[in-house]
């Protein structure tokens, strides 16, 4: 294999690329490095949020096979490779108690069997550098949560030549990051800037529910709060990736999930040409590093490019 660069991005389920992290990965394919987008589960059981599809009789026929069109669609804009990994969606539990999980489900899987997949991707791509969720998922979505531990799992497994034996040769890759796509600090610039501007803020009232410290202050991805019911403070940022110029890919990549993702919905309603001057970079954390990497860091590859091209 030659000497281009690797990157590998795990996600939960189809849209979840494209949501989190995906003009970064626009921007390094833009430079030259090979890219992965692996994808868990097939999204099977994902609501239908765009009100356009509900009653859409070919979403109703097969979602699973609609939402494998649409990722194959984002594929194509964001210029990445994929692979599936072929577990079965857990859905998002609801009530009060909440359900028990489905059999069979990604989320039920014995960590050593959803693991062996993502190793066998991993030895076979050989990334430098894997991107997750950290450990309550980015939200607390069982899905969300199973993808880091099959993340973190084979991050730690691939270069050991004990685990996994029959999953390839070992390869060790040299950062882990985990995706910090929400911020409320993000949250509160953005709804500054947009107020300044005199459009209406999308974010008006958890901006409200937040200056007041109540349990009501939610985020757009369901952001976890703390035990008192009170948000948690933001998670370390140790990585900021400039990728404004790639903002309209991403949001190209996102409306290709025509069926989880509503055009006339709140995210596209903030001027692309307003998040680039407010917060122009997509946010990670530093979690794992083989090589010297001071932080903070502006890049993914940093203490990984001279190591590679030497």
């Amino acid at each position: 294999m030659s000497d281009r660069l690797r990157l590998m991005s795990v996600h939960a389920h189809p849209d979840d690329e494209s949501s989190k992290g995906a003009a970064t990965l626009a921007r390094y394919v833009a430079e030259g490095v090979d890219v992965m987008v692996v994808t868990c589960t097939g999204g099977e059981r994902g609501d239908v949020l765009n009100p356009a599809l509900k009653d859409d009789p070919d979403v109703l026929r097969d979602i699973a096979e609609f939402r494998r069109h649409e990722m194959a669609r984002a594929v194509d804009v964001l210029g990445v490779r994929h692979e599936w990994l072929g577990f079965v969606d857990s859905g998002l539990p609801q009530g009060d108690p909440l359900p028990p999980l489905p059999q069979g489900c990604f989320a039920l899987e014995p960590l050593h069997v959803a693991t062996a997949p993502l190793v066998r991707l991993v030895r076979a791509f050989r990334p430098h550098v894997m991107i997750t969720y950290d450990e309550n998922g980015g939200y607390p979505h069982p899905d969300h949560i199973m993808c880091h531990k099959v993340s973190v799992e084979a991050f730690d497994a691939a270069g050991d030549p004990q685990r996994f034996p029959h999953a390839g040769d070992p390869w060790q890759p040299l950062k882990l990051y985990y995706d910090r796509a929400f911020s409320w600090a993000r949250v509160e610039a953005l709804h500054g800037a947009i107020v300044q501007a005199g459009l209406t803020s999308p974010f008006e009232e958890w901006v409200k529910a937040r200056a007041s410290a109540g349990s009501d202050a939610k985020d757009p991805e369901n952001a976890e709060n703390g035990e008192d019911g009170h948000p948690r403070p933001d998670p370390p940022v140790t990585t900021r990736i400039e990728c404004g110029d790639f903002f309209e890919v991403r949001d190209r990549a996102l409306l290709a999930h025509a069926t989880q993702i509503d055009p006339q919905g709140w995210f596209f309603s903030i001027p692309l040409d307003l998040q680039r001057r407010v917060w122009s970079t997509e946010d990670y954390q530093l979690v794992r590093s083989l090589v010297d990497a001071p932080i903070p860091e502006d890049d993914l590859f940093a203490g990984v490019d001279e190591r590679v091209r030497v």
